[in-house]
C-alpha cells in the first residue's frame, strides 16, 4: 500500500494545558468561530460589499470608492421604523437585522419578515429608509413561492392557497392527508428536490406536485410525551414495496383551470428537474424510472399537458441521479444549462430547447458544486468547483461561446467566492490547513488581492491548545484510487507511547468529511477525543462525495463492501504507526456511518474492539425506496446484495463492545433497524448496549447533543482506553 503524507500540518502544539469541555463539542463552533463578515454579498450594480455587524443589528458596507472603509447603510431600528410606517396596525418582533436578503437594485433589497398575524416579503430602500413594496400572506402559510406579479402560493397543511390582489384562492382542498399538494417533501427530497411549486414568468400559472401516497402503508412513530403514548403514522415506502404516485399539475390563476401534465406510465416513477421555459408555454420534466437507471428529459405543452418531445435520455448500468433543475440563459429563452455527472463528473452542458447540445462546458475533472450565475453580459457563468482530488473548492468562470474555462481563485483551500456585477472583482473568502479565515477583494484579471478585508487569527490562541492535525493520502485496494484522510494526534503526544484510536466514519454518498479547510473539516468532538488521549482518524472511502461518479458507483448493489475495504486500508495505515495501540481501535459513526460502524464491528471483530453506531441502517430492506433502491436495486432483484449487506445474521461475529444509539422519533432510519438488531443479538447470545433519545428524530440536537457526546466519550473511555 502506498502512503502519502501532505507536506503541511494543519495545526499543532507540543504541550496541552487547555482543552475543550464536553459542552464545547456542541457550542464550540460558535464560541471559537474565526473572525468573519456575516451575510456578506456584493451590493448590486456597485463596487461595494455589504454584511451585518457582529451583533446582527446593523447593515454595513465596504466600498472601493471609500478605500474599503466600513460605513453603516442601515440599522435594525431604521428597518423596524420602516415596517411600522408601512404596516401601522401590525406588530413585528425582530431579533436582528434581516439576515437573509437579496439586493434587487443598488439601493433596494428584498427580504421576508413576519408579524404576529401575517407573513411579508418586502422591498426596503437603504437610502430612503422606506418599504417600497410588500407582498403579504397568512401566517398559517408555509413553503411560500412568490411570482413576478406579486402573486404568492403557499401551503396550508396538504393544500395550496394563492394570495392574489389581497384575495385568497383555494387551489386544492383534498381532505385526505395522504394526498399532498405543493410540498417539497416529494420522493423524500431525493433527486435535488427542494420545492413543490413553480411559478411561470408571468406569475399567472403555477406548476405543483400532487403526491398520492394512499397506497403506501402507514408506519408507526410513537410520541412518548403524552399522558398516554400517541401513535403518529407516517408514510414510509420501503425498498421493494409500493411507492407513492406523483403527478405535476398546472393551475391557471385567471381561469381556475387545472391541467395534469401527461407524464405517462408506470405511475411509480420519479418527476424531477421541473423547469418552466421562460415564455411560459412549455414546461420541462425529468422522468426517471423506478429502477433509477433511465432518465428521459421531456418537454410538455403547459396548456394541454401533452408531451412535445423527449429532448434527450440518459441510461446507466448503475444509476442515473438528476440533481439540478435547468438554468436558462438570460435574454435567450431558447438555451439552457443542464448539469449531469453522466460523463463522470457533475458538469454543465449548454443545450437549446429542441434538445441539441451546443457546448460542453465541463473542465477537466472539476465537479461543479455550486452554480453562482451569469456575469453582467450573460456570456459567462461563474461557479464553485472541486480541485485537488476533491479537497479544495475554487471559483471558476466559463465562457458560453468558446467553452473556455478560467480559474479565478488560486490559493489551495476551500473558497466561497462571488463576482461583482460589473465582472471586475471577486469577493473571495477561504480557509485552508493553516488559514482560519481570509476575505479579500481580488482583481479578476490579475487574480491578485486588491485589499484584504479580514485576516482572522487562530481563534483558539490563548484559550484552547489544539491537537496536531495531519492530512494524509492513502491508496484504495484497487491500487490506483487516492483516498483522503485526516489524522488527529492525541494530547501531549509522545511518539514512544501507545494510544487508543477512534475512527470516525460516514462513508456514504453526498457527504465528505475530509476537506482542505480550517481544522481539515474535523468536528469539535473529534478534537475533544484527541484531547482526551485518542488518535482520531477519518477516511473518505470510495462512495463518498466530490470525487465523481466512478468513485461512487463501485458501491452499486453491495453497499458497505468496498467502503469497508477502503476503511481497512486506513486501519493498515494506523497499524503502521508505532504510537498506535493496535489492540485498542474503536469506531464511531452516524446514519450511514452507523451502518459502517456496525458492519466493521461484525465483519472485522478482531480489529475493532469498541463501536458506537448512531441511527444505523441494519438491513437495507427496511430503508426507503428512493435512496435505497438507487444503490441496491430492490430486494427482489438483488437478493444476494441485500443478504451480503444485512447485519442481522452477522451479529454472531461480534466480539467487542457495541453501543447503538437511536432517536425514537426517527423517520429516516426507522427504529425497526436497531430493534431487529437487538433481537438478533439476543438470539445470538451477544451483549449489545442500547440507548434511545425519546424526543429526537434522526439527529440528536440542542443540549441533548451534549449528553450524547458525553455518553459516547464515556463509552470509549470505559471500554477502550482503560
Amino acid at each position: 500500500m502506498k502512503k502519502y503524507i501532505l507536506s503541511f500540518l494543519l495545526v499543532g502544539s507540543m504541550s496541552f494545558a487547555q482543552k475543550l469541555t464536553i459542552e464545547e463539542t456542541v457550542t464550540g463552533p460558535r464560541k471559537y468561530a474565526p473572525t468573519s463578515l456575516l451575510a456578506q454579498q456584493w451590493r448590486k450594480d456597485s463596487k461595494s460589499i455589504t454584511y451585518l455587524s457582529a451583533d446582527f443589528s446593523n447593515l454595513l458596507e465596504k466600498s472601493a470608492a471609500t478605500g474599503w472603509k466600513e460605513t453603516t447603510l442601515s440599522t435594525k431600528a431604521e428597518f423596524e421604523a420602516a415596517l411600522k410606517a408601512k404596516f401601522p396596525t401590525e406588530e413585528f418582533t425582530l431579533r436582528t437585522f434581516p439576515f437573509a436578503f437579496e439586493w434587487k437594485t443598488s439601493n433596494t433589497f428584498e427580504t421576508e419578515v413576519a408579524s404576529k398575524t401575517n407573513n411579508y416579503k418586502v422591498v426596503y430602500n437603504v437610502t430612503t429608509k422606506q418599504i417600497s413594496s410588500a407582498i403579504t400572506y397568512s401566517n398559517e402559510g408555509t413553503q411560500a413561492k412568490f411570482a413576478s406579479n406579486n402573486n404568492v402560493a403557499w401551503l396550508k397543511d396538504n393544500n395550496i392557497r394563492i394570495t392574489s390582489n389581497n384575495k385568497t384562492i383555494e387551489v386544492t382542498n383534498d381532505e385526505n392527508k395522504a394526498i399532498v399538494n405543493g410540498s417539497d417533501y416529494v420522493h423524500r427530497q431525493e433527486f435535488g428536490i427542494d420545492r413543490g411549486m413553480w411559478w411561470n414568468a408571468s406569475g399567472m400559472q403555477l406548476a405543483y406536485y400532487r403526491k398520492d401516497e394512499t397506497m403506501v402503508g402507514n408506519y408507526p412513530i410513537i410520541n412518548w410525551n403524552e399522558r398516554e403514548a400517541v401513535n403518529n403514522d407516517i408514510k414510509y415506502p420501503m425498498a421493494g414495496m409500493t411507492s407513492e404516485n406523483v403527478t405535476l399539475v398546472v393551475y391557471d390563476v385567471a381561469t381556475g383551470k387545472k391541467v395534469t401534465i401527461q407524464t405517462g406510465e408506470p405511475k411509480e416513477q420519479y418527476l424531477t428537474m421541473v423547469s418552466w421555459e421562460p415564455t411560459g408555454k412549455y414546461i420541462f420534466i425529468g422522468i426517471l424510472n423506478r429502477d433509477q437507471n433511465h432518465l428521459k428529459f421531456n418537454k410538455y405543452d403547459a396548456s394541454t399537458g401533452a408531451l412535445v418531445k423527449t429532448l434527450f435520455e440518459e441510461k446507466a448500468t448503475t444509476w442515473v441521479e438528476p440533481q439540478h433543475a435547468l438554468t436558462f440563459v438570460p435574454n435567450n429563452p431558447n438555451q439552457f444549462i443542464y448539469q449531469t455527472d453522466f460523463n463522470g463528473y457533475n458538469q454543465m452542458y449548454l443545450y437549446n430547447t429542441d434538445g441539441k447540445l451546443i457546448k460542453n462546458l465541463g473542465f477537466k475533472d472539476v465537479v461543479v458544486t455550486n452554480l453562482l450565475g451569469f456575469d453582467a453580459s450573460n456570456s459567462k457563468i461563474n461557479y464553485i468547483g472541486t480541485t485537488n482530488n476533491g479537497l479544495d473548492r475554487q471559483l471558476f468562470q466559463v465562457d458560453l461561446k468558446s467553452g473556455n474555462t478560467f480559474q479565478l481563485t488560486s490559493i489551495s483551500g476551500t473558497h466561497n467566492a462571488s463576482v461583482s456585477s460589473d465582472g471586475t472583482m471577486v469577493l473571495d473568502q477561504y480557509s485552508n490547513a493553516t488559514t482560519p479565515n481570509e476575505i479579500s477583494i481580488l482583481n479578476i484579471k490579475t487574480k491578485m488581492a486588491n485589499t484584504t478585508l479580514v485576516k482572522a487569527e487562530n481563534p483558539f490562541t490563548g484559550k484552547i491548545d489544539l491537537p496536531r492535525i495531519e492530512m494524509v493520502t492513502l491508496t484504495s485496494p484497487d491500487g490506483k484510487t487516492p483516498l483522503n484522510g485526516r489524522l488527529i494526534y492525541p494530547a501531549n503526544f509522545d511518539a514512544t507511547k501507545k494510544y487508543p484510536v477512534m475512527v470516525y466514519v460516514y462513508g456514504g454518498s453526498h457527504a465528505q468529511l475530509v476537506t482542505n479547510k480550517w481544522l481539515g473539516g474535523a468536528g469539535y468532538f473529534d478534537i475533544y477525543m484527541a484531547q482526551q488521549g485518542y488518535v482520531v482518524f477519518t477516511l473518505d472511502n470510495r462512495g463518498s462525495e466530490a470525487r465523481g461518479k466512478k468513485f461512487c458507483e463501485v458501491t452499486h448493489r453491495n453497499l458497505g463492501v468496498n467502503e469497508m475495504a477502503d476503511q481497512m486500508k486506513g486501519v493498515e495505515f494506523l497499524k503502521s504507526k508505532s504510537f498506535v495501540d493496535a489492540n485498542k481501535i474503536g469506531v464511531f459513526g452516524w446514519s450511514f456511518g452507523g451502518f459502517m460502524t456496525t458492519s466493521l464491528m461484525t465483519s472485522q471483530p478482531d480489529t475493532f474492539k469498541v463501536g458506537v453506531a448512531g441511527g444505523p441502517v441494519i438491513d437495507w430492506k427496511y430503508y426507503e425506496i428512493m435512496y435505497g433502491e438507487r444503490y441496491m436495486d430492490t430486494p427482489q432483484d438483488n437478493p444476494e446484495g441485500y443478504a451480503k449487506t444485512s447485519l442481522l445474521d452477522k451479529v454472531k461475529n461480534l466480539k467487542g463492545r457495541l453501543l447503538i444509539i437511536h432517536g425514537a422519533q426517527d423517520p429516516v432510519v426507522v427504529q425497526q433497524h436497531s430493534m431487529n438488531f437487538i433481537e438478533a443479538s439476543i438470539k445470538a447470545g451477544k451483549q449489545v448496549d442500547y440507548f434511545l433519545y425519546p424526543n429526537h428524530e434522526h439527529n440528536v440536537g440542542g443540549r441533548d447533543r451534549i449528553h450524547m457526546y458525553a455518553k459516547i466519550a464515556d463509552y470509549f473511555d470505559v471500554h477502550l482506553k482503560k
